[in-house]
């Protein structure tokens, strides 16, 4: 299947010739649906913590960090903002003149004035046409004001990641993008000590522009919030990278015989998750932030997640401690067994039926792994996978966030579960990644293989096939220990279209 070119640019790509062909057979094989045991409900896989037991986990998350704690926030912020001006692109590149009324682009030129760049936007119309919008808007010159924010002789927001563009405008005139928000909410969240770490995942075209940005603004953003940064970043590693196959599965070349490797989806970023040198980790998404006035309901329930997960770690690395030593009764290992019951939403038929040694030996197991604790929102209509209870290889079921690619549809009996689901996920996380003695996980370990999906795309005209690894939060945490927390709706506002930003959460 591959000759010597082929073995040259895979060695090229860090990528094994066994990992290329086992890439190539999934092609052929496809990806088994996953066996769920039901949706994740409050009371059934999904814990709603009352007042009290919120104010106790804050409570230990600031201990946490006043003990000197390990602590980073990791935001995935490599993909272009491309798929927020869809509509733009679409009424540009088409040949009506006039946006049809009720469209996405009717209700953005309605309201331009409550953009937060509008005055960047005013000052490229000037420059463009010799007119600021609303001129532009009274002759009927629609295009040339969506071309002025989209193109690339104009704002160029089309191209540019959603990391760069401004999303909030205070009252003060002060503008910020959703990397000046993060900064912000690090500072109010994870600082240790008065240090904040933050690392951002970044494309290789985008990575000066990010270096451009954090000189810009981080001393202005410490002298505001009374803290220190120490920001990184990171790009997708080429050995992440996937095999792009044709219709009949066979590998996809260019014109002169070269294999077309692509990003292998957000799932890739384990590997740089994996190499952050932190207890706790924050995960949350570019897109998801708010201004300053808004952000009290995020900052509690990221201390609230946090210090649910700090309890947690607590309880797991007594356990380890007891298994480690073989210090343990008959009834320790019942309380543990609650414990994975009850906290982890674990349940195994072999906590039942092995003999007391092996028993201890599979909670030590099960202990020993990465610890998650994810925000879950109550379902109303947004778009994002859902939290289900989900069977793994030994037996066992677990908590998973699954994508609706990984259900199977045909089954009337979990397409019965997921037309239950009462929450789905916004993509606010926050891990432990090292072990009970300070040493990372590999996280590759705990990665399940068969929880990816294939997708169908084009390059120079020819249809292919795309490999996606498994989602980041998804197969790729699937043996992780996990806790699903629900969280208010006030702390998920994501900006997936530019009108987004029309939305009170996002108007200083």
């Amino acid at each position: 299947m591959f000759n010597n070119q082929d073995l040259e640019q895979l060695t090229a790509h860090g990528i094994s010739r066994n990992t290329a062909e086992s890439q190539m057979a999934r092609f052929a094989s496809g990806f088994p649906f996953l066996k769920l045991a039901g949706s994740a409900t409050v009371g059934k896989g999904i814990c709603k913590l009352d007042a009290d037991s919120e104010d106790k986990a804050i409570a230990r998350w600031q201990q946490y960090l006043a003990d000197g704690g390990e602590v980073a926030k990791f935001v995935p912020a490599s993909g272009a903002a491309s798929r927020m001006f869809k509509a733009l692109f679409s009424f540009v590149n088409g040949d009506e003149d006039t946006a049809k009324e009720g469209s996405p682009v009717a209700a953005l030129l309605a309201n331009l004035e409550n953009l937060p760049f509008i005055n960047e936007l005013n000052a490229t119309t000037v420059k463009l046409y010799g007119m600021p919008t609303d001129a532009l808007l009274a002759a009927g010159r629609q295009k040339e004001i969506i071309s002025a924010i989209i193109g690339n002789e104009g704002m160029n927001y089309g191209a540019l990641p959603k990391a760069m563009l401004t999303f909030h405008k205070y009252e003060n005139g002060d503008t910020r993008t959703p990397l000046e928000e993060h900064l912000a909410e690090g500072a109010q969240t994870a600082a240790t000590n008065g240090k904040v770490n933050l690392h951002f995942t970044v494309s290789a075209d985008h990575r000066k522009l990010f270096e451009d940005k954090i000189k810009e603004v981080q001393k202005g953003m410490e002298d505001r919030y009374g803290v220190k940064y120490d920001i990184s970043l990171s790009e997708q590693k080429p050995s992440t990278d996937t095999l792009a196959a044709t219709l009949d599965n066979q590998p996809f070349r260019t014109d002169d015989g070269k294999l077309v490797f692509r990003p292998g989806g957000h799932g890739a970023l384990i590997a740089n998750l994996g190499d952050m040198d932190s207890a706790v980790v924050f995960i949350k998404n570019i897109d998801n932030v708010v201004p300053d006035s808004l952000r009290q309901s995020t900052v509690r329930y990221k201390q609230v997640l946090a210090g649910t997960l700090i309890l947690a770690h607590d309880k797991i690395a007594h356990y380890l401690n007891m298994l480690h030593q073989g210090c343990y009764s008959a009834d320790d290992l019942k309380q543990m067994v609650e414990f994975m019951r009850t906290t982890l939403c674990t349940e195994s038929p072999l906590f039942d039926s092995l003999s007391e040694s092996e028993l201890a030996d599979y909670l030590e197991k099960k202990f020993n792994r990465p610890v998650r604790v994810c925000g879950m929102v109550r379902n109303d209509g947004e778009p994002g996978g859902g939290p289900f209870i989900a069977a793994n290889a030994d037996g066992s079921v677990s908590p998973q966030i699954l994508e609706s690619t990984q259900i199977d549809t045909a089954n009337d009996a979990y397409m019965a579960m997921m037309n239950s689901a009462t929450h789905f996920n916004p993509v606010d996380l926050v891990c432990y990644i090292k072990d009970c003695n300070g040493n990372r996980f590999d996280l590759t370990r705990y990665i399940d293989h068969n929880t990816g999906f294939i997708s169908s795309k084009s390059l120079g005209g020819k249809d292919l096939r795309a490999l996606e690894l498994p989602g980041l939060w998804n197969g790729a945490m699937s043996d992780w220990n996990t806790i699903f927390v629900e969280v208010p709706s006030s702390t998920f506002n994501p900006v997936k279209t530019v009108n987004d930003l029309l939305r009170p959460a996002h108007q200083a």
